[in-house]
């Protein structure tokens, strides 16, 4: 049988009828498209155009968008036209492609700025709002499930807390370590050039002892910890909700709570104090070793003057705060993780959101702790 595409025009008094036959697909509509033209060039007179499709052995989105346009240019003219020999399917797809000729939407026009500004404040107030309501829900289940394990013990994953632990901890103490110590020595520095000018730079170990011990350590720790761990909670639990997993927990009858987050909760509460200690230590053997440098006040002296500056309270201001800290990390960590939806997309924005969300919160709680000290002479 002949599957060459074709269309052939025969006039009966005020009516022409179009007959397709062949193969009407893609590779062959650009030598259709001169033919179709051709053939819809209509004797005068003409008011009714029958399009005959019974004779079409294939038919595809091409070819129909080729037999729409020549029926719309018609009834665009003026004249009637019907289809015959169409076929349920032949309908179907002419339908969509109907369907889908339409003039393109006028162009959004933008909101002013402030009241762009008013919507974009207003979704970000509903927006935190929601985000501490699925907070406090998680917290609330995270609660009741480490209560349970006052009861049954057995049901802690230690194995998970350890490799959680290890990597969260011990893994971070190298880059901990070294921008804190970093850090202190930048501070004793500037302290120490700045109260150069009033003869006092024995005074700047004292500011560094107290800064890195009271406020910098935990801060810089939680900040470290919420841009390395935060953002690979949320990377790895969003990566399980797309690849389905977690709902492959729940048919299993397992908790994702329990199984997945509750075990890396418990590691960064554990880990957060250590790799603050670990801060602290650092940061005042920079601190030591500029002095040293830069007002040449050697290890034995340091160590006794600054025993003598800084008191138990303040160095554990700073490991007080830090299970807080961790708790708040984890929880924004965990909760953006369990929001991501089935794309890439999806994960890399609530990774980032989580990084953000939690760095914000790090140091709002710092505020709040530093108020609350203060305010009880701690």
């Amino acid at each position: 049988m002949d599957q060459r595409p074709a269309i052939s025009a025969s006039q009966a008094g005020d009516g022409v009828t179009l007959a397709a036959s062949g193969n009407w697909t893609v590779t062959e509509a650009e030598r259709l498209n001169g033919e179709i033209r051709q053939a819809a060039r209509l004797p005068s007179g003409t008011r009714r155009v029958t399009i005959d499709l019974s004779g079409i052995d294939r038919f595809d989105t091409a070819g129909a968008w080729l037999i729409h346009r020549t029926a719309r240019n018609m009834v665009n003219d003026g004249l009637e036209v019907v289809y015959t020999g169409i076929g349920p399917s032949r309908e179907i797809l002419i339908g969509e492609v109907e369907k889908s000729d339409r003039p393109p939407a006028e162009p959004r026009r933008e909101a002013p700025f402030v009241t762009a500004l008013v919507n974009d404040t207003g979704e970000a107030v509903i927006q935190s709002g929601r985000d501490l309501v699925q907070l406090s829900s998680l917290l609330g289940s995270t609660v009741l499930i480490m209560a349970g394990f006052l009861f049954r013990p057995w049901r802690m994953r230690l194995t998970s807390i350890t490799y959680h632990l290890e990597y969260m901890g011990l893994r971070a103490v190298p880059i901990i370590a070294l921008i804190s110590f970093l850090i202190g020595g930048i501070v004793e520095q500037q302290g120490a050039y700045q109260l150069r000018y009033f003869g006092a730079e024995i005074l700047s170990i004292d500011l560094a002892g107290i800064l890195v011990l009271r406020e910098l350590g935990v801060l810089l720790t939680s900040i470290m910890i919420a841009g390395r761990s935060g953002s690979a909670i949320t990377a790895e639990l969003g990566s399980m909700k797309m690849r389905e997993e977690i709902d492959a927990l729940r048919t299993l009858a397992l908790d994702p709570v329990e199984v997945l987050i509750v075990p890396r909760l418990i590691a960064l509460v554990i880990a957060l104090p250590l790799l603050t200690f670990v801060a602290n230590m650092s940061a005042l053997a920079g601190a030591g070793l500029t002095a040293w440098i830069y007002i040449d006040v050697t290890p034995q002296t340091f160590l006794p003057y600054l025993q003598n500056a800084v008191a138990l309270n303040t160095f554990l201001v700073g490991l007080i705060k830090a299970p807080f800290m961790a708790l708040v990390i984890g929880m924004i960590a965990c909760l953006e993780g369990m929001q991501v939806k089935g794309s890439a997309e999806s994960l890399g924005r609530q990774t980032t959101a989580a990084v953000v969300k939690a760095i914000f919160m790090v140091i709002v709680l710092d505020g709040l702790f530093a108020m609350f000290f203060a305010a009880i002479d701690y």
